[in-house]
Order: structure tokens, then C-alpha cells, then sequence
């Protein structure tokens, strides 16, 4: 059940990164329109941070994603691991192996 909230949670992601890149590509159109060299070199540098800001946004978002996913398939293999341990301790019956009476 949590499986799809995890996966969705890990394309949140693209949100953020996306309109943080979509802000730096009218910095740069508006950049090519200025003269002046001073705010020229403020606007690359906003660019530069807006880009870094999405760089690590996405790689955030991936890092969480494959850390759920990786819990997750513990999770699952635990689960697994002590079905498969209660099926040793049942006799063909489903009974417990303990209770079992002797004859």
C-alpha cells in the first residue's frame, strides 16, 4: 500500500527542480537584453544557483526515492523471511509442529 505513496513522493521532485529551471531560462533571456556588464554578472550568477538549487533537489529526490524503495524491499523480504519460518513449524495440517500431539 505505501509502495505508490513512495513512488510518488519520489516525482515530487520534478516540481521544484523543473520551475526553479524554467526561472533560470527567463534569467537568461532577460540577460541577453542587458548592456550593462556589472548586472550581467549578477544575473549568471543567479542562473548558476538557480541551477544548483534544481541539481540538488533532483538528487535529493532520487536519494529518497531509492532509500524508500530499499526499506521497502527489507520490509518485504522480513516478511517473507518469517512466512517462510512459520511454514517450517506447521505440519501438513497447519497445526504447529509444538502442539502436535503424540501417539
Amino acid at each position: 500500500m505505501m509502495m505508490p505513496m513512495a513512488k510518488l513522493h519520489g516525482f515530487a521532485m520534478f516540481v521544484p527542480a523543473t520551475l526553479l529551471l524554467t526561472v533560470s531560462f527567463f534569467v537568461l533571456v532577460q540577460l541577453r537584453k542587458i548592456e550593462e556588464q556589472g548586472l550581467k554578472f549578477f544575473g549568471h550568477a543567479v542562473v548558476v544557483l538557480l541551477w544548483l538549487s534544481a541539481a540538488l533537489i533532483f538528487s535529493t529526490g532520487m536519494y529518497n526515492t531509492s532509500k524508500c524503495c530499499s526499506m521497502m524491499s527489507e520490509r518485504q523480504g522480513m516478511m517473507g523471511h518469517s512466512m517462510k519460518s512459520m511454514g517450517k513449524c506447521m505440519d501438513k495440517t497447519g497445526m504447529p509442529a509444538e502442539m502436535k500431539v503424540q501417539q
